[in-house]
């Protein structure tokens, strides 16, 4: 009878293991220290460490020597930003700062506005050491109006193998655009406006270009963003042979028509993943995101990318 028992307790641990639903992705890898970020903009400097900006007032900033432990690094204008406060209505609050480092010079796009508005503007700042304090306003490089069908905010700088220089950005409204920059000034180089994707309107936000192989990647966060543990964010992706698309998701559908396949989402403790960026590193290319925690805080996310026998990334 004592078998019979354990066999019994045996089987019914299995069932209640089985009935324990399989995590679909892997979850953020160990970070340490400051890790309270919203919208991470990263960029791996000359000397082998990390500086991290993100959303919050002045643009914050992180370091890292090992991409495991950050530590808070002061923020980018130390004086506050006042050329912005048309956009953001006299708030500090500066959004999804995105980070590159090129011909020895910190090249830093972020967005002014206000939540819900796109009544916005994208501005750039560079520097030679990245440091706080450092930085100079080199001024407006786009803005929307309320009568405009898209949103200047979320901007991401791509340089092509050719040396044309890209930046996406977009939320809502029609979706995620693209302009290109005059690389002697960071600036507009035309009046051109593309259309890289959207959802008719939705929720699509946060583009993130990268090239991997022969494809060119567009990340995007779909859903919603900004409630704590109630945001739905998750991470979407579609490639094209183009920095300029068009773009398509693994099933072949337009990321114009609402296309996207999802590499993460919400599960467990984990909570609206998104706001990412994507860089090359010594051992993988690398996503860092943020997401929240059960509590509601943002907290720092990094992952590793992998990339299938179809060229599909997704994360470990």
């Amino acid at each position: 009878m004592r078998w019979k028992s354990l066999i019994a307790l045996a089987a019914a641990a299995a069932v209640l293991v089985a009935a324990e639903p399989a995590l679909a992705y892997p979850g953020p890898g160990v970070v340490t220290g400051s890790i309270n970020v919203h919208d991470p903009g990263i960029v791996k400097k000359p000397d082998g460490t990390y500086l991290i900006a993100h959303t919050g007032d002045n643009i914050p900033l992180k370091t890292s020597a090992d991409r495991t432990a950050f530590r808070d690094a002061g923020v980018v204008f130390p004086g506050g930003a006042s050329w912005t406060t048309a956009y953001t209505g006299g708030s500090a609050n500066l959004w999804a700062p995105d980070l590159s480092y090129r011909n020895g010079r910190y090249y830093l796009y972020y967005s002014a506005s206000t939540f819900g508005s796109n009544r916005s503007a994208i501005f750039l700042a560079t520097s030679t050491t990245g440091a706080s304090g450092s930085w100079t306003n080199q001024g407006l490089v786009i803005e929307s109006r309320t009568s405009d069908n898209f949103n200047a905010i979320d901007p991401n700088l791509y340089v092509d193998p050719s040396g044309r220089w890209w930046m996406s950005f977009g939320s809502f409204w029609s979706g995620i655009k693209q302009v290109q920059l005059n690389p002697s000034t960071g600036k507009r180089l035309d009046s051109t406006i593309r259309s890289l994707a959207g959802r008719g309107g939705g929720a699509i936000e946060a583009p993130y270009l990268f090239r991997h192989g022969s494809y060119y990647y567009l990340f995007v966060s779909f859903d919603l963003c900004c409630r704590g543990a109630s945001s739905t964010y998750r991470i979407m992706v579609g490639r094209s042979t183009s920095p300029t698309g068009p773009f398509a998701d693994r099933n072949g559908t337009a990321m114009t028509s609402g296309g996207g396949t999802e590499i993460l989402a919400g599960q467990g403790s984990v909570h609206g993943p998104g706001g990412q960026s994507v860089f090359t590193d010594v051992d993988a290319d690398v996503l860092v995101y943020h997401y929240y925690a059960d509590n509601g805080a943002a907290r720092l996310g990094i992952n590793l990318i992998a990339y299938d026998s179809a060229g599909w990334p997704y994360v470990y």
